[in-house]
């Protein structure tokens, strides 16, 4: 019984703000989804592991190519995956050191590009959600200034204030969900841009060794 007066109070609550209202409100179900899902993704890309991609440089380092690559061999970490791009690549006779860095760049940014799937849609919420919530208060106030001429001189101050604050609730709610919404996508680019850092830099001290040219950074800021 608790559970159903709950539900009508929503309703309730949604049917005061109109049209904006529900679709603010199906932006925070979308909202929760995409973050859940954006967490689980970067877990299984291993978007926090790093350990065995700085196991695999340091044992390159230490002149143990072989170590190297079974330091990353079958890892699915991002970097890890980006990491053993590199040493193919460095080892790879057949290949001249400009087509070696092509070839790590792309394996990079399809990493980096995987990575960021989604944080445009977290970028969309938060920018349209306020805006929604500012069209739904406009167009209540516009219902309650068009009630007050109707109403004249025998206007109720009660019942347009009640209709001011209704109009405002989608404001409110609009700034509830682009809020959450914009600190996941900062919080999202902060781990994929420390990953790409991670991934620079093993990059670079795999291929400083012997002849070839490190990859520079402005080749893998190409993938944002």
């Amino acid at each position: 019984m608790d559970l159903m007066a709950r539900w009508a109070e929503v309703q309730d609550f949604l049917d005061k703000g109109g049209l904006a209202i529900w679709a603010i409100a199906a932006l925070s179900v979308l909202t929760v989804a995409l973050i859940l899902w954006k967490v689980w993704r970067l877990s299984l890309m291993g978007a926090w592991a790093g350990a065995n991609s700085r196991r695999a440089v340091e044992a390159w380092i230490g002149g143990d190519p072989k170590a190297a690559q079974a330091a990353v061999a079958g890892r699915r970490s991002i970097r890890a995956i980006v990491t053993r791009s590199a040493i193919e690549a460095r080892l790879d006779e057949t290949l001249d050191d400009t087509e070696k860095r092509e070839e790590i760049a792309r394996v990079a940014k399809l990493q980096l590009a995987r990575a960021r799937t989604g944080n445009r849609a977290l970028e969309l919420i938060s920018t349209i959600a306020p805006l929604l919530g500012l069209l739904g208060t406009v167009m209540g106030m516009i219902a309650a200034f068009q009630t007050l001429q109707e109403a004249g001189s025998r206007a109720d101050p009660a019942a347009l204030a009640g209709g001011i604050w209704e109009a405002l609730l989608t404001t409110a709610a609009g700034m509830a969900v682009a809020i959450p919404a914009g600190v996941a996508l900062a919080w999202f680019d902060s781990v994929v841009d420390r990953s790409q850092t991670d991934m620079e830099d093993a990059i670079t001290r795999i291929l400083t060794r012997g002849k070839s040219r490190p990859v520079a950074g402005s080749e893998l800021q190409a993938a944002e």
